[in-house]
């Protein structure tokens, strides 16, 4: 039975997930004690909300927790700075204790790791899809290079975009230099007919960060299909991000810091932290992403 037979205001709490120093960061909607919400009842408060995605924590005898996600226009399997946002916050307010606990959402469950105020979600071990594999599916790498304003002038000699996946998927583009990362144009409806066509998420397109930065890269994350024009921290593209810098670009480094934000109206600066974990020849196993999150306010939706 949907809540709204029984109820009529909902409290949602606004937190800023992978916030970077103590601000910026990805603003997502948590609702605790969902317990009772439809499918439905959800998919309005999020769409009342009005952010990239909205988290519903609820009770699980199979986790720790059970959460749902949802963009305003639909049901999402995992969403990073949401599971972020909600994590860091229960540790801030003593709903959780530090160490490992768990989610269950409809794609199974994942592992949560926290650390003092910090939260890190289990991503898993990637997959890779080439432009020569979208074909299939209706697509070619000159495709999404136009739906971004991009020509093979911006990219990064040699290193061909993929496909990858470590629960959601997401378009990894390198690009050369920062002024084209912020010289982006994307053709939001051109992204969202090819996301659906291969199932995406959206793009995550990228630039190498300079040696004296301490992240690795700064990224923009485009997901029209799930009504996200730009988004400001995108936890569940920054593992994949992490993947692709150490399989394809051959940087073997464990730990990487992703920073994403600075081309918002207004910039919101975030910073993702990824652990990759790997096996004795290399190959990644898994992988955590995680980070700082910051309470903002209380808003309370009434469900029609």
């Amino acid at each position: 039975m949907s809540i709204a037979h029984a109820q009529t205001k909902i409290t949602a709490r606004i937190v800023n997930g992978f916030v970077k120093d103590g601000t910026g960061g990805n603003p997502a909607g948590v609702v605790f004690d969902a317990d009772e919400l439809s499918d439905a009842d959800m998919l309005q408060i999020a769409g009342k909300i009005g952010l990239s995605e909205t988290a519903f924590v609820s009770s699980s005898d199979e986790a720790g927790f059970r959460f749902d996600f949802f963009t305003p226009n639909r049901r999402i399997a995992h969403c990073g700075h949401a599971t972020i946002a909600a994590f860091a916050h229960m540790a801030e307010t003593g709903r959780v204790a530090e160490g490992v606990t768990s989610k269950m959402t409809v794609d199974g469950p994942r592992k949560i790791i926290i650390k003092g105020q910090q939260a890190f979600m289990e991503q898993v071990a990637p997959s890779y899809r080439g432009p020569d594999a979208w074909t299939a599916d209706g697509v070619t790498l000159k495709d999404v290079l136009a739906s971004l304003g991009l020509t093979d002038a911006d990219m990064v000699d040699d290193v061909e975009p993929q496909l990858v996946n470590t629960g959601n998927s997401f378009i990894i583009v390198p690009v050369k230099s920062e002024d084209v990362l912020a010289g982006i144009e994307p053709d939001q409806q051109v992204i969202a007919d090819i996301s659906e066509k291969l199932d995406l998420i959206g793009y995550y397109v990228f630039v190498l960060s300079p040696s004296s930065s301490a992240s690795f890269a700064t990224t923009r994350m485009f997901g029209p299909r799930y009504a996200i024009p730009e988004e400001s921290a995108t936890g569940m593209a920054a593992g994949p991000l992490a993947c692709f810098l150490y399989d394809i670009m051959g940087i073997k480094e464990t730990h990487m810091d992703i920073d994403q934000g600075y081309f918002m109206t207004p910039p919101s600066p975030s910073v993702i932290a990824v652990d990759l974990e790997v096996d004795a020849s290399g190959a990644i196993t898994g992988l955590t992403a995680g980070g700082s999150a910051r309470s903002m306010r209380e808003m309370e939706i009434v469900l029609d």
